[in-house]
């Protein structure tokens, strides 16, 4: 597995990931659920939950 092209730290288990550009991709809601974190099926984005989430 490669590294992700961008690691994005967040407080919520739900995340919305548009590929962040105008020429990005449709806007997808991730759920973490237990692990914490989610790669955006689309760009790659990891998206994780900070430690000191109360979520």
């Amino acid at each position: 597995m490669t590294d992700a092209p961008e690691t994005i730290e967040t407080d919520t288990v739900t995340v919305n990931c548009d590929g962040g550009t105008k020429l990005g991709h449709p806007a997808v809601y991730l759920n973490m659920g237990d692990d914490g974190k989610i790669l955006c099926p689309y760009c790659s984005r990891l998206f994780v939950l900070a430690p000191s989430s109360d979520a």
